[in-house]
C-alpha cells in the first residue's frame, strides 16, 4: 500500500453545523465546498478520495451525486470524516490502531507536521516511487492546463458575462453554485497553465468571476465567503497586470466592510483603491470608484464628502458609458442618478425624493430586478421620513416582492426594517 500524506479536515469544521447537516444528508457538494474553504482544492480532494477532479467539480456544481457505498467510504477515509457522520460503521482509522486506507495521518508538532511511523508489519514505499508519482501527477496537471490560452480565457469571460446578466435579473442564488464551480476550474488552470499570454488573460477572467461571486455571496449574507472571493479576485487581478481590475476588486470588497458597519475602514479602502491606481484608471472605472466612495461617505454620515464625490463622478463620467474592457460596470442612463439618490436618502437629504422618483421613472429597469428593488426601498425610506406611511408601505411591499424574486438576503433584511417602521 502506498503511503501518502493525510491531512484530515480540522475538528472545528467537522463540528460545524453546516458540515454535520451535509454529512447526514450525504450532500457531498456542500461537503466538498466546505472542505475547499478549509484549504483543500478540488484536485487535492479528488486525490484523497480516489476520484477524478472533473467528478469533484461536477459534484460541487450539483451536476452529479455520490451514492455508491464504496465511494462514500472513500470520501470518509480520504477526508477523515468519522463514519457515524455519514451513516457508516466506525472507520478502522478512528480507533487509532490502524491507519486510514491508503493514507497515513499527519499530526501537528511544534516545528510543523511530522509523519507518524508506519504500523508494525507495514513497510513504507521507497521515496523514489513517491517522487515518481508526484512527477506523474504534476505532468498530468500541466497537460490538462496546456490548452488554457487567451481564447479559452475569452470563452470564460463570455460565460461570466452571461451569469452576470442572469444575476441582475434572477439573483445570486440562481447562478452562485455554478459560478463557484467555474471558479474552481479556472483556479486549477491558472495554477498549472504555462501558455504564453494565457496566464494573464485567464487571471483577468478569474478576477471577473471572483468579483461577481464575491458580490453574490455578500447579497446572500455570506460575509466570510464574500471576503475570501474578493481576496482571490485581487490576487488574480495583480497577476493579470490590470490596475483597473485591482482597483475594482479592492473597491468592491469595501462593501463587505460597509455591511459589517465598518464605515471608516470602507472609506479608507475605497480611497486606497482609487488613489493606488494613480492616473491610469479608465474614466468609467474612476466614475464607479468615486460613486462608491460617495456612498461610503453617506453611510458614515459625511454629507459634504458624499456630495463632493458624486459631483466628481458626474464630471469624469465618459459620454459613452459602455467600455468593452469593463463589461462589469454599467453606469448608463440614470443609474448614476439612482446611486446618488440612494446616498442622499441615507443622509436624509430633502432632494432625495425627487432624485429617486425621477430615477425610477426614467431608468430602463429591464434585467435589473435587484436595482429596482433598491430604488423602491430607498423611496420607502424617504417617504417614511416625510410622514407618508401609506405610500412608503406600498413601495416597500413592491421592493419586497422584487427582492424575493432575486433571493437577496441583503435587501430583504433592509426592506423588513422599513416595513416594520411603517407599522409603528
Amino acid at each position: 500500500m502506498r503511503e501518502v500524506e493525510w491531512k484530515p479536515l480540522p475538528p472545528r469544521l467537522l463540528q460545524d453545523p453546516q458540515m454535520v447537516a451535509a454529512c447526514q444528508a450525504r450532500d457531498f457538494g456542500t461537503v466538498f465546498q466546505l472542505a475547499r474553504r478549509a484549504g483543500l482544492y478540488p484536485s487535492r480532494i479528488a486525490r484523497l478520495c480516489d476520484l477524478t477532479p472533473s467528478r469533484v467539480s461536477e459534484v460541487i456544481a450539483g451536476k452529479r451525486t455520490l451514492t455508491q457505498f464504496s465511494v462514500v467510504e472513500r470520501v470518509a477515509d480520504g477526508l477523515g470524516i468519522p463514519g457515524a457522520m455519514l451513516g457508516l460503521a466506525p472507520r478502522s482509522w478512528e480507533s487509532g490502531d490502524t491507519p486510514a486506507p491508503a493514507v497515513t495521518p499527519v499530526v501537528p508538532a511544534q516545528a510543523g507536521h511530522v509523519r507518524l511511523p508506519a504500523p508494525a508489519g507495514q513497510t513504507p514505499a521507497p521515496p523514489a516511487l513517491e517522487a515518481d508519482d508526484e512527477a506523474l501527477s504534476l505532468r498530468r496537471e500541466l497537460a490538462g492546463a496546456a490548452a488554457a490560452d487567451s481564447k479559452v480565457a475569452q470563452l470564460y469571460c463570455t460565460q461570466v458575462d452571461t451569469m452576470r446578466q442572469l444575476d441582475r435579473q434572477l439573483g445570486a442564488a440562481a447562478v452562485f453554485p455554478q459560478l463557484e464551480a467555474q471558479i474552481t476550474r479556472m483556479e486549477e488552470l491558472l495554477r498549472y497553465g504555462t501558455a504564453p499570454g494565457g496566464r494573464e488573460a485567464l487571471a483577468g477572467a478569474l478576477t471577473e468571476a471572483a468579483t461577481l461571486a464575491g458580490w453574490q455571496a455578500l447579497d446572500m449574507g455570506l460575509y466570510r465567503r464574500a471576503w475570501e472571493l474578493h481576496e482571490m479576485a485581487k490576487a488574480a487581478a495583480r497577476e493579470s497586470g490590470s490596475l483597473a481590475l485591482v482597483a475594482h476588486a479592492t473597491g468592491q470588497q469595501a462593501y463587505v466592510l460597509l455591511d459589517l458597519g465598518e464605515t471608516a475602514k470602507a472609506v479608507q479602502q475605497l480611497q486606497f483603491a482609487r488613489e493606488g491606481a494613480g492616473r491610469s484608471l479608465p474614466p468609467l472605472m474612476e466614475t464607479w470608484l468615486l460613486a462608491a466612495e460617495g456612498e461610503a461617505h453617506s453611510m458614515a454620515g459625511h454629507d459634504v464628502e458624499c456630495r463632493q464625490r458624486f459631483d466628481r463622478a458626474e464630471a469624469v463620467r465618459p459620454g459613452d458609458p459602455a467600455d468593452p474592457s469593463l463589461p462589469f460596470l454599467f453606469l448608463g442612463g440614470s443609474h448614476l442618478d439612482r446611486w446618488r439618490g440612494n446616498a442622499l436618502a441615507t443622509l436624509g437629504a430633502d432632494e432625495a425624493l425627487s432624485d429617486l422618483t425621477a430615477s425610477l421613472a426614467s431608468m430602463d429597469l429591464t434585467g435589473f430586478t435587484r436595482a429596482e428593488a433598491g430604488v423602491r426601498c430607498d423611496l420607502a425610506v424617504v417617504l417614511l421620513r416625510s410622514g407618508e406611511r401609506q405610500e412608503a408601505e406600498r413601495q416597500a411591499l413592491r421592493a419586497q416582492d422584487l427582492a424575493s424574486m432575486t433571493g437577496s438576503v441583503r435587501q430583504r433584511r433592509r426592506i423588513a426594517q422599513v416595513l416594520a417602521a411603517t407599522t409603528v
